[in-house]
């Protein structure tokens, strides 16, 4: 079950709203309620892999109790977290990495090992981190241990950010797990956050993906060197707008229940640098691997060599948690090299105080993320010569025209909007608030009944972030 989906929608959100306010005044029974229909939500689109789910939430309870009772024993405590992370990094490895790490063995060796078919199970990426994030903050005391299973449960399998994020840190939720308190500023906030990422997902970033999907399917000699870029470009909106829009959906619903999501996305493509850019994007991940990973192995506080390690093992990580594949792992090394880069020669410090500090970044972001949109090492390959002009490609062809025609508004509207367009009104332009906050809602009404429309008739609807 999809956010943009008609039983999402008009059957499983409006129940789960009024049997959760009918119940709120007992805090426990709201949130077993909400704990079942989360894990509802998961089993209706994902069967065969609850099971999986229930022993990461069961097993990650039980190693929560364990670190809370040993913690002032430094060994037994250490030992009963390595021991979490070796589950969990384990159970991630066999069901998305373990048929990759056959293959290329394979490849590498001329073997002919067996290599298992194994399903990747829906958002294990994220919730094995959110599970790790709960041992992990209740060891360094940033949040109090829960003893209840049903509300582990909840923080773990919340359904608005269970399958695609935000990674929510579980030191963020901790106290609004028993002690939230809702209300209706919050609620109509929340509704207004969950429409705004229905209409990114529906009219832009779907819109763009069948761009990206006809550019991507076509044969090298097809594409000219503008729509390579142009299809490069609007793969990057794409997956902004299908990511942003679902973490906009999932910090919307949190806040109808009385949740506070921190925020995973700030305009990143304002961004002067790379550095920048991951500051700005995916800022759950981002922290998530800082302060669970960076950190620990030293962070910035060491000699050179020592934080160039640091820096590409973090990014090496960061490439293979997308997905189990050379291309995944190519796209962190890349920009791990990058942001190396930056930090050593102050580039990136430069960058940011110059305008084409933003050229630049754009320019390596697009290009890099081609990788991730190509199915395998030798489709990037062709795409790249299509895009530098190396395979011959014309500069401009038909087809260029073609895809300018059908999806320039769709280009347009996506740089338009990925800007602080209210900001600038406001700041700028001096419109007045009162009148910004009219004509918005009713914009923002009309698309949400479009978005709905285009639900309706079952429109191109892939979420990219349930893939990684």
């Amino acid at each position: 079950m999809v956010f943009s989906s008609i039983e999402f929608l008009f059957y499983f959100l409006p129940v789960t709203l009024i049997g959760y306010y009918i119940l709120k005044r007992w805090r426990k029974a709201a949130n077993i309620f909400l704990s079942v229909m989360s894990l509802g939500f998961y089993a209706f689109g994902a069967p065969k892999f609850f099971p999986i789910m229930m022993a990461s939430i069961v097993a990650n309870w039980l190693f929560g109790l364990w670190v809370d009772k040993v913690r002032g024993e430094k060994k037994k405590a250490r030992l009963a977290l390595t021991l979490m992370v070796v589950f969990n990094l384990a159970l991630l490895g066999v069901f998305k990495y373990l048929m990759f790490l056959m293959n290329s063995l394979n490849l590498w060796f001329s073997l002919h090992l067996p290599v298992p078919q194994i399903t990747l199970p829906i958002g294990i990426s994220f919730f094995t981190f959110q599970a790790m994030s709960y041992v992990i903050d209740v060891y360094r005391g940033k949040g109090q241990v829960q003893r209840n299973l049903m509300n582990v449960c909840l923080y773990i399998s919340f359904f608005p950010q269970l399958i695609a994020g935000p990674i929510v840190r579980y030191q963020t939720v901790a106290d609004e797990i028993q002690n939230r308190k809702e209300n209706f500023d919050d609620f109509i906030e929340g509704t207004v956050r969950f429409m705004r990422g229905l209409c990114k997902k529906m009219l832009l970033a779907n819109n763009l993906g069948l761009l990206v999907d006809t550019a991507f399917g076509l044969e090298t000699a097809q594409l000219s060197v503008v729509s390579a870029w142009l299809a490069a470009c609007a793969y990057l909106m794409q997956v902004y707008y299908d990511f942003s829009g679902y973490s906009d959906m999932a910090i919307g619903l949190g806040r109808m229940f009385g949740f506070h999501f921190l925020e995973n996305f700030v305009y990143p493509f304002l961004c002067k640098s790379v550095g920048e850019f991951w500051k700005r994007w995916h800022i759950s991940l981002g922290s998530w691997f800082t302060d669970y990973v960076y950190i620990p192995l030293g962070g910035s506080r060491v000699k050179t060599p020592r934080l160039v390690f640091n820096m590409m093992v973090v990014w090496t990580l960061t490439g293979l948690w997308h997905g189990a594949a050379w291309t995944y792992f190519l796209w962190g090394f890349g920009f791990g090299v990058f942001l190396v880069i930056e930090r050593l020669t102050g580039m990136g410090k430069w960058m940011s105080n110059h305008k084409i500090g933003h050229f630049y970044a754009m320019f390596v972001v697009v290009t890099i993320t081609v990788m991730i949109r190509s199915d395998n090492l030798h489709v990037a390959r062709i795409f790249y010569g299509s895009m530098f002009g190396m395979s011959g490609a014309p500069l401009w062809n038909p087809l260029t025209g073609a895809f300018l025609r059908e999806y320039g508004p769709f280009l347009a509207a996506g740089v338009l909007f990925s800007l602080p367009v209210p900001e600038f009104l406001r700041d700028r332009l001096h419109v007045s608030p009162n009148l910004m906050k009219v004509v918005g809602s009713v914009c923002l009404l009309a698309l949400t009944f479009i978005s709905i429309t285009y639900i309706a008739v079952g429109s191109y609807n892939p979420f990219i972030y349930f893939n990684f």
